[in-house]
């Protein structure tokens, strides 16, 4: 949910400018100004850019795939997709790069060789050098003015393939089919959208010098063969040599991407998996097991990442070994060929081997690298492209209404709802027919999950689908939703549909927005659908009634709540066939009566309405019931038909056989008079639609945006950074090693303005003639004796030789330093977050967690190294140029350091509003995986209410406010880069003019001056940038670092003095002693469970109950220490409180309210600690019925689990969970409504396999089905977070006061009441 409003944000200066203004980046001034005064935020971004925008992009490359798919057929090609949409561009890009590189800087060496040779001149006139000058000083000018915006678009030009394919990734996850969402998770799509496609424009694509740099080589070659000859030719050949080690080392490089992304998509995956079922996690005591996993997974990808760094040192270590070492054979063989090595001809070479350097050595390899790097991304994104999609997507057609003229402007999404009032539409006469179906999930396996099925159903009629838990009554559903694909037969439906799922898919927004799910608001309709779906007592409850922000996934509501939600807008929904998937397990009798009297048999009775259900109390008014076994309809028909037809179908109705037509007594929440709740509802509609006040609370709710950090990114995180890197010492000794290298860099480079000095005589011997070394007579002493001209040679060789060792060596120890930071840092924000209280993820969407283990690990782990190492070489390297300039002309000081006060002053300026940008762009980026992976866990709600399109333009608003801010930080970064460029490109004008005032004494020191001054352009702007971009990339380790800190909830383990003994507890005696909870840290905040105080025996069966709300999955969440408790629990005498959290789960068995299963196999799901032999696991499968499932699947045991257990149904998973509970064999078990979505008779199943395998325990059983708790020891009625009954179901029934216990029996019908009654009795007389 975006905290700002796109449509409030001022209009994009860029919008209107011109070209020139664009070109020198002017619309980023108001930016900066507004930075430099105060702290950016959401606030302060544009609207997007019409040519940014999510879905403009998104559709042209939609059609553009469409387009590639029909004209390639079996082949479909991406990267033809981007050609076709972008070629032309980035081909007129290429050539304004080959006027920059070839042009350009192909003719400064010879304007330079102009000029050396003019100073060279002991006589003669000087004249001529002032133009050479200008010539130089002009043509650095014009080439900062082309080479940034050129920089900018290709920047650009990414950046639009970025946000055009990640529209294009989310809407094919949209409509991928079941079979391909097996094969895929969440976390890949998201993935694909951080990683993959953040590639793109991470940095700029060097492509074009795939071609320019052997074009530039080639020209270069031929220039320097005139000048030099064969020498020329020997340095180019040893470079050409490099070139195929080049493109081998690219293609490893490659390859070990490829496998990087695949490790980086498993722990993004488990990342994602881990938190949804952290709850469950947490109770089990399982974050060990789960650690060892991502430990494994992220070991996995680091060693990956180390072959990269290892393959990355080699590419820029060619890089220094083929620069130098070419330049110093051409130099070497010169001079030993020619007569005389003179100071221009040495300064032309050492310049055209610079631009080769920077053209072969740094762009050549990096583009490679990078080509190889978008492909792999490219091809993956096209591999998720072509899965399989659902057969058929209808588009969503508008409701026709009265007012739709009026609210045809609005844009309609999900978090903004069009307001009208309409009278309910009666349907056209809806039929659906269903004949022969035979279908299954997977192809490859030989059993169908729905075999030979037929019905039909008419407009008005009420399909009750009844079976055994696994029979394929939610499979039917989802065929007739078009999920699950037909084998053969086929289904004929008229109408809309709409569903309810029956794992409630709750957004991120408020429970109104959860609702209306993007339907126009007719006030009429929704509130009467709200009191038909029993939802006005919860919003009187809520703190904002229905303006209430709900958390991810519904963290804040209750099963039940949540259950209720779903219903509501699935009801809520005009449609003409309404499919129903079990929505009544979650609520309590009374409210499940209420739910299908007045609102399936009410509000829906004119409708088509299949339902799904367990309570089968309520089958005997269905018009028709459809029983399935096996994926087989067994009985079909009216009640009365079914009745007759055997002794199978009456055992599998036994418990509601007896009841007959006898129409049974209720007590539904009481209505008020008609013009009562016309007044009341017509003050509700009034509240909506704008009272201020409402509207108020509304925006002071803690919505829990994400906290931006502001100011420079702190000491303490760079301190952290370089703590997790190794410490001060390891860094300091990289420090070193990158200063021993540029010393002897900058030796070498001096050293060669020495050498060209001895050889201005004649020729070169007669320049060595008489000159003497201090090491001469040395070397005379040991016997050996070297000429002076080879001893110059042999000192240059060493003096490259240890430069390239150097660089080696620093280069290692940086990378060492990096990785050893990200494991670090992973591993800390790892176990900060698997320690961090349920009050953390309850208040931070998946995608914001999930954003720090994707895009900020990332960052971290490949481009802060990046940056990092760039601004070392650039510090370094601009410290040696700055001391060669001194040297050879000290007044040229005063401009270095003016030029440096200027370049801080500017790095401030930028910095300031930069690093606001980044962290803006990080913030934004949230709600952009959030959204992904909340739209893939409901999928087949978002396609069965046709709201596709809902979707999208959502995601479209998330991307297009991402853009806003990421188009920002790009502009602003290349502005920043452009104007340094331009003041170089003034002090080399200074630097050059210079000689024309202060001669120097010879020529050699112009060129030394000059060619270091050139160098100087590209490392000052390049590592202010990088400077600025480490700082910025800091922000990912802030933000990191912002994890490490998290309030965790407690010790794990106990010291061994407070230790329980292993043999605890032996009894199962829990005491609650002025227990309170709150779900907030904050002391002050409203207790949910206030003051409970009752004991529970040893080995008793006690039933939890109470409406939905009540506090019954509180207690729970008390008994195992989720949350915040005030008072104490003791368990056998002992307080829980003061042992450690483990110590306590470990010892508590639970089946949580929503069964989770982690994708893995079946063995893992059941045994993580790996402690339990296999016949043990089978042992426990048969107990609950499940033995039978898994011996049929190909594999058994180690079976595969799919992403959240989806290919198992929920009724099989929550079975899975009573296993784990038989295995662990505690004196304690807690069941949260375990059997709310299995059948009757697996219920009854199940309460006797606990009654019998639990005899000797403890039992806490949390239910809404009365009868799985009227054989009770006791039974504890909870109501707003208080105890108001504690008693053995009979004493309740027949003698309590308050009769509430008494009340819930009862309005289960006078024939049901009697009989739990006799079960009570019976069990109260034993």
């Amino acid at each position: 949910m975006q905290s700002v409003n796109p449509k409030d944000l001022p209009e994009n200066p860029r919008e209107h400018s011109n070209f020139i203004a664009s070109a020198c980046f002017w619309h980023t001034i108001p930016t900066f100004i507004k930075g430099r005064k105060q702290t950016l935020g959401l606030n302060d971004l544009y609207k997007v850019l019409k040519e940014h925008k999510s879905d403009t992009l998104g559709n042209q490359f939609g059609i553009l795939w469409d387009q590639e798919i029909k004209t390639s057929k079996e082949k479909p090609n991406l990267l033809r997709v981007l050609l076709r949409k972008y070629g032309w561009y980035y081909g007129l890009l290429g050539l304004v790069m080959v006027f920059f590189e070839v042009v350009l800087r192909g003719i400064q060496p010879l304007i330079l060789r102009s000029l050396i040779y003019q100073y060279s001149q002991d006589s003669g006139s000087k004249g001529d050098g002032n133009l050479y000058a200008g010539c130089l000083i002009l043509s650095s000018i014009l080439g900062s003015i082309l080479l940034h915006p050129y920089l900018f678009a290709v920047s650009h030009m990414c950046f639009k393939i970025r946000v055009g394919l990640s529209s294009l990734v989310y809407r094919k996850a949209l409509r991928l089919s079941k079979a391909s969402l097996r094969d895929t998770t969440s976390g890949h799509v998201v993935n694909l959208i951080s990683n993959d496609l953040g590639k793109l424009d991470g940095k700029v694509y060097q492509g074009h010098y795939l071609w320019v740099g052997p074009l530039q080589t080639i020209l270069i070659t031929y220039v320097m063969y005139q000048e030099i000859g064969f020498a020329a030719v020997l340095g180019v050949a040893f470079i050409v040599l490099f070139i195929p080690l080049n493109l081998y080392v690219g293609k490893i490089s490659s390859k070990l991407r490829l496998k990087s992304v695949l490790q980086t998509d498993e722990r993004v995956r488990v990342m994602g998996e881990i938190i949804s079922g952290i709850q469950a996690i947490k109770m089990y005591a399982w974050e060990l097991p789960f650690e060892r996993i991502v430990s494994y997974i992220r070991e996995k990808e680091v060693n990956v990442n180390r072959r990269r760094d290892f393959i990355t040192v080699i590419i820029y270590s060619l890089a220094i070994i083929v620069s130098r070492v070419s330049t110093f054979l051409s130099l070497v063989a010169y001079a030993m060929m020619a007569p005389v090595l003179t100071s221009e001809t040495a300064f032309l070479i050492i310049s055209y081997y610079n631009i080769l350097r920077n053209s072969m050595f740094v762009f050549f390899p990096m583009s490679m690298t990078e080509t190889a790097d978008f492909w792999v991304s490219l091809k993956r994104v096209q591999d998720f492209l072509q899965l399989e999609e659902i057969e058929q997507i209808t588009q969503s057609e508008p409701v026709d209404d009265p007012a739709k003229d009026e609210v045809e402007s609005e844009e309609m999404t999900l978090l903004s709802s069009n307001w009208i009032s309409s009278k309910r539409v009666s349907p056209l006469k809806s039929e659906l027919s269903v004949s022969g179906l035979t279908a299954k999930w997977d192809l490859k396996t030989p059993e169908f999950t729905l075999n030979g099925i037929s019905l039909q159903v008419k407009s008005g009629n009420l399909l009750a689908v009844v079976g055994l838990t696994g029979s394929g009554k939610s499979s039917l559903i989802q065929v007739i939703l078009e999920e699950l694909p037909i084998i053969s037969g086929k289904i004929e439906k008229s109408g809309s549909i709409s569903y309810a799922a029956q794992e409630p898919w709750i957004f991120s927004g408020t429970v109104r927005q959860n609702i209306l799910f993007g339907q126009p608001m007719d006030h009429q309709r929704y509130w009467k659908v709200v009191k038909d779906c029993a939802l006005q007592r919860d919003f009187d409850l809520l703190p904002f009634k229905d303006k209430t922000i709900v958390g991810d996934r519904g963290a804040s509501l209750s099963g039940g709540q949540k259950a209720r939600i779903s219903l509501a807008r699935a009801v809520y929904r005009e449609a003409s066939i309404y499919l129903l998937d079990d929505p009544l397990s979650a609520v309590d009798t009374h409210v499940a009566r209420h739910i299908f009297e007045k609102c399936i048999r009410g509000y829906l009775r004119d409708r088509i309405v299949i339902l799904v259900t367990h309570q089968l109390q309520f089958i005997q008014q269905c018009d028709e019931v459809l029983v399935l076994d096996k994926g087989q309809a067994i009985a079909a028909g009216s009640y009365e038909s079914l009745r007759d037809l055997g002794v199978d179908f009456a055992t599998f109705l036994k418990q509601v056989e007896s009841q007959g037509k006898e129409k049974e007594a209720e007590d539904v929440p009481k209505e008020p008079p008609p013009s009562e709740m016309q007044r009341s509802q017509s003050e509700k509609s009034l509240k909506s639609l704008g009272d201020p006040f409402l509207e108020d609370e509304y925006n002071k709710q803690d919505m829990r945006q994400e906290q931006q950090a502001s100011g420079n990114v702190g000491l303490d995180v760079y301190m952290k950074y370089i703590k997790a890197g190794g410490g001060v010492g390891a860094f300091s000794l990289m420090f070193m090693a990158w200063a021993i290298f540029q010393g002897l860099s900058s030796m070498s480079d001096y050293f060669l303005t020495h050498w060209v000095n001895q050889n201005k005589g004649d020729n070169n011997l007669e320049a060595s003639q008489g000159k003497q070394y201090p090491f001469s007579d040395w070397l005379e002493a040991l016997g050996l004796s070297l000429d002076p001209k080879k001893f110059d040679v042999l000192v240059y060789s060493l003096l490259i030789l240890l430069t390239i060792l150097a660089y080696i060596i620093a280069i290692m120890m940086l990378f060492r330093c990096t990785i050893s930071a990200s494991v670090r840092m992973h591993n800390s924000m790892y176990n900060s977050i698997s320690r961090a209280s349920m009050y953390f993820f309850n208040t931070n969407p998946s995608g914001r967690i999930i954003n720090r283990f994707s895009k900020d690990l990332v960052q971290i782990a490949e481009l802060l190294p990046n940056a990092v190492l760039d601004l070392l070489e650039s510090f370094f390297a601009l410290l040696g140029v700055s001391i060669i300039i001194a040297i050879v002309n000290p007044i040229l000081l005063i401009p270095t350091i003016i030029l440096t006060f200027i370049f801080y002053q500017l790095r401030i300026f930028y910095l300031k509003t930069s690093r606001d940008l980044k962290r803006i762009e990080a913030i934004t980026r949230s709600p952009v995986y959030s959204h992904v992976t909340a739209s893939l866990s409901g999928l087949a709600t978002i396609r069965a209410f046709e709201s596709r399109h809902l979707l999208e333009q959502e995601f479209d608003t998330c991307q297009d406010m991402h853009s806003s801010a990421f188009y920002m930080l790009l502009s602003c970064s290349r502005a920043f880069a452009n104007w340094l460029d331009f003041s170089c490109s003034l002090f080399v004008g200074i630097v050059t003019l210079s000689f024309s005032f202060f001669p120097p004494e010879n020529g050699s020191l112009v060129g030394l001056a000059i060619t270091q001054a050139m160098i100087l352009i590209g490392y000052v702007q390049w590592g202010l940038r990088q400077s600025a971009e480490v700082e910025n990339t800091m922000t990912a380790v802030e933000r990191v670092v912002e994890y490490d800190d998290l309030a965790p909830e407690g010790e794990l383990e106990a010291p061994a003095d407070k230790k329980p003994p292993k043999s605890w507890p032996e009894e199962g005696n829990i005491v609650f002693d002025e227990l309170s909870l709150r779900y907030v840290p904050d002391p002050k905040a409203d207790n949910i469970l206030k003051s409970l105080s009752f004991e529970i025996k040893p080995r008793q069966k006690v039933g939890i109950v109470g409406r939905t709300g009540a506090g019954k999955s509180s207690l729970i969440n008390a008994l195992f220490r989720l949350s915040y408790n005030d008072g104490s629990i003791l368990i056998d005498k002992r307080e829980t409180n003061a042992m450690g959290l483990h110590d306590l789960r470990s010892k508590i068995s639970i089946i949580p309210q929503e069964p989770v299963l982690f994708s893995g196999s079946i063995r893992y799901n059941l045994d993580p600690f790996e402690e339990y032999s296999d016949e043990k696991l089978w042992r426990s499968l048969e107990e609950v019925k499940l033995k039978e499932v898994v011996a049929d699947l190909p594999s058994g045991l180690q079976s595969k689990i799919s992403e959240g257990g989806t290919n198992f149904s929920v009724g099989q998973r929550q079975l899975v969970c009573l296993a784990r509970a038989i295995l662990r064999e505690n004196r304690i078990l807690v069941m949260d409504e375990a059997t709310a979505n299995v059948d009757p008779q697996t219920d009854a199943f199940i309460q006797a396999t606990i009654r019998n395998k639990f005899k000797e325990c403890t039992v806490l059983t949390i239910a809404h089905r009365l009868h799985t708790i009227m054989d009770s020891d006791k039974v504890l009625v909870m109501d707003a977070g208080r105890v108001v009954e504690f008693g053995t179901p009979y004493e309740l029934l027949t003698e309590a006061d308050s009769k509430v216990f008494h009340g819930m029996v009862k309005q289960t019908g006078q024939v049901t009441y009697d009989q739990l009654l006799e079960i009570a009795r019976t069990t109260h007389s034993v």
